[in-house]
């Protein structure tokens, strides 16, 4: 499985509404994700993926969409 699929899979996971979000789709600005999923959802990309988040990277902007989220885990890999 490719590391967007993992992403994916985890977004889903904690999605607030069922539509599969397209990879550079904002995922706080179309509902699929909001503020109080991020942490839970940044936990379990640290856990799929063996990468540790500081809390200073918290931010919705930083997750805002799949592609992001790849983007961000190419730099801790």
């Amino acid at each position: 499985m490719s590391r967007e699929a993992k992403i994916r899979e985890i977004v889903m996971r904690y999605a607030k509404k069922g539509d599969e979000p397209g990879v550079e789709d904002s995922l706080f600005e179309s509902g699929v994700l909001d503020s109080f999923a991020l942490p839970d959802m940044v936990s379990a990309i640290e856990q799929e993926f063996g990468v540790s988040i500081p809390d200073s990277d918290l931010n919705p902007r930083k997750f805002d969409s799949i592609a992001r989220i790849d983007a961000y885990l190419e730099t801790k890999l």
